[in-house]
């Protein structure tokens, strides 16, 4: 009689690394993925309607944040513990998605027996940080810090080049509340103008890419 394999969600945008992500899983005798989405909604419907374990989250996702994800699983009756596996600095990122209700934070470049090693401590109920966070601690506050998970939200999309009315659109915000967030960040990190903080936003983003 075969042991019970851990049953893994993943929570992705782009499908190629899903599939290699799958994949990796998928070859483990004590694992196997029972789902993926792309985006939000997607994954709140999957998750609700699926047996899982271990739910994988990106911080981006299509047409919403990861971090937002994490609020509304840890929401669900269910106590699914959540791992981030992201692009994004981690130094910015985990304290984040730790303070949302995710168990862990692992980049997408570590190597893939990090990445294993992570799932495994995140399905032991244990927290999962890289030893370079861990070792580097958190430093000195940097103006980026200083924003919230909304406003940091706003601020990447202004990188992508999306005027006020689309960021309202893609976070279901009301225009005055974003124009709201837009100056609170210009204060925050003491831009003068408007065109400082999107040749700022637009610069942040492609180094992240």
């Amino acid at each position: 009689m075969s042991e019970k394999k851990e049953r893994v969600v993943i929570v992705d945008d782009h499908p190629l690394f899903r599939e290699r992500l799958a994949e990796l899983i998928n070859q483990e005798l004590d694992m196997e993925i029972c789902g993926e989405a792309e985006d939000a909604q997607q994954a709140i419907e999957l998750i609700r309607n699926t047996s899982q374990d271990l739910v994988i989250v990106d911080i981006t996702l299509k047409g919403s944040s990861g971090l937002e994800l994490i609020k509304s699983i840890k929401a669900l009756p269910i106590g699914v513990p959540v791992l981030v596996l992201s692009m994004h600095d981690e130094s910015l990122y985990a304290e984040r998605a730790l303070h949302a209700g995710a168990t862990g934070y692992i980049t997408k470049r570590e190597s893939a027996d990090n990445v294993l090693l992570a799932i495994r401590r995140v399905l032991a109920g244990e927290v999962y940080l890289s030893v370079s966070l861990t070792v580097r601690g958190k430093g000195m506050p940097r103006p980026l810090d200083r924003l919230t998970d909304r406003e940091l939200e706003v601020l990447e999309l202004i990188g992508h080049g999306h005027t006020t009315r689309q960021i309202a659109a893609t976070l279901k915000l009301g225009v005055s509340t974003v124009d709201t967030h837009r100056e609170r960040i210009k204060e925050k990190m003491n831009f003068r103008t408007a065109t400082e903080l999107q040749h700022f936003a637009i610069r942040w983003v492609l180094e992240r890419e």
